[in-house]
């Protein structure tokens, strides 16, 4: 098979403790040929020991070249190194959030464009999908409900032994004041903590259950309440419920509690429909090969019926093998432009609906509420994937990465 030659923008914890290694496991269809961080001294070691060149700054790393393929884990927004690579006619997976606002996105090309949501491709979210199919589609689903209870990153990375960045103020400054302009398009000039619940919050980790809900589902149609508490903590806790979207006449609701010292990362989604439920329960995602368990729920004559799915292939390393289909084959991804900016907009009607209830100033693009799912829904797209057993073809807590 053909090797595809990637450069990696940042190396924080994403990049160490799962692309790097998932990419030397897969040395079969990738290569890294170049690795960038704004710490130079940081991006040097790693760059040494890949036996590859190393950059400080992204867009040098471009204009040299030698790759064909771009990987983004980089912090806070991608709209501006993505669009800088696809215009040098590079491939590129990015980790989310793919923009901050949707003017980021204005005059993209999303040919060569993949939204990194690995939970789409856990072979447990896969069978689900298989399963809702056998139980009528989506239409059928009653009510969608996903609670994640978020411990801190330190707590979940006490095993990883990560080595963090250390750019320099003025480095990060460029972006910084990027990624503010981002937000201020999107929310105008709300308040910082408003701001800090849209990109921390919903755009770097609740983006997860979105994704997951347009996959089973398709875009939410409504958002109908939005709680955020307590007052004196962030990240805090986050609830929001509505209608769901496209051939849907149930409801969903999601629940996202950053609990600091909670004993582990605890994420669960559940479809429930007349005739039973399917339930994903998800771990932490630095464990590798760690299995989803899917747990399917129906009745056969008298008898309730369990069913238990596990399957320790990595979704991580399914997205990869994606990835190198969409650009060796042409085979679109899970999520490319149009599914990446359905979750911005919904993101953004989330933060619309919590300012309107709190009494805050909101502006920007989030100043008139989308009625109605965002874009067309990408419910019911299974793919194909008979590698490794699969079943078909994106960490979720918000990753303190170096650019």
């Amino acid at each position: 098979m053909e090797t595809v030659k990637v450069g990696i923008a940042g190396l924080g914890v994403a990049a160490q403790v799962v692309y790097l290694p998932l990419l030397a496991r897969r040395r079969d269809l990738f290569r890294v040929a170049a690795v960038c961080d704004l710490d130079r001294g940081h991006a040097e070691t790693i760059g040494r020991e890949a036996g590859v060149p190393a950059y400080d700054d992204p867009l040098a790393m471009l204009d040299r070249g030698g790759f064909d393929a771009l990987i983004v884990l980089t912090p806070g927004s991608h709209g501006l190194l993505v669009r800088a690579a696809l215009e040098r006619g590079l491939w590129v997976l990015c980790e989310k959030p793919l923009a901050y606002s949707r003017a980021e996105l204005s005059g993209f090309s999303g040919e060569r464009l993949m939204a990194g949501y690995m939970k789409q491709y856990d072979p447990a979210s896969q069978r689900l999908l298989e399963a809702l199919h056998e139980a009528g589609g989506p239409q059928v689903v009653r009510h969608l409900d996903a609670t994640v209870l978020h411990p801190s990153e330190e707590s979940q990375l006490l095993f990883a032994r990560v080595r963090p960045g250390h750019p320099a103020p003025e480095r990060l400054a460029p972006y910084a004041e990027a990624d503010e302009r981002a937000l201020t398009a999107a929310l105008g000039t709300s308040s910082e903590r408003l701001r800090r619940l849209y990109a921390e919050v919903l755009l770097s980790s609740v983006c997860h259950e979105l994704s997951l809900m347009r996959l089973f589902t398709g875009s939410p149609d409504t958002v109908d309440h939005v709680a955020v508490w307590p007052v004196e903590a962030f990240p805090p806790s986050l609830e929001v419920s509505g209608t769901l979207g496209g051939e849907c006449s149930g409801r969903y609701g999601i629940r996202w509690h950053y609990l600091p010292s909670y004993p582990a990362y605890h994420e669960t989604m559940a479809l429930h429909h007349e005739h039973g439920s399917m339930e994903l329960r998800f771990p932490s995602p630095y464990l590798l090969n760690t299995p989803t368990r899917l747990t399917i729920t129906c009745r056969v004559g008298t008898t309730e019926r369990t069913v238990v799915n596990e399957d320790v292939a990595e979704a991580f390393e399914r997205q990869l093998r994606a990835f190198y289909r969409f650009v060796t084959l042409e085979e679109p991804p899970l999520t490319g432009l149009d599914g990446a900016l359905e979750d911005i907009v919904t993101a953004q009607r989330i933060v619309h609906r919590y300012a309107r209830w709190a009494g805050i100033p909101i502006g920007g693009e989030c100043a008139q509420e989308v009625t109605g799912a965002p874009r067309e829904a990408t419910a019911g797209a299974v793919s194909s994937d008979a590698e490794e057993g699969g079943s078909g073809a994106s960490g979720h807590a918000k990753a303190s990465l170096s650019r």
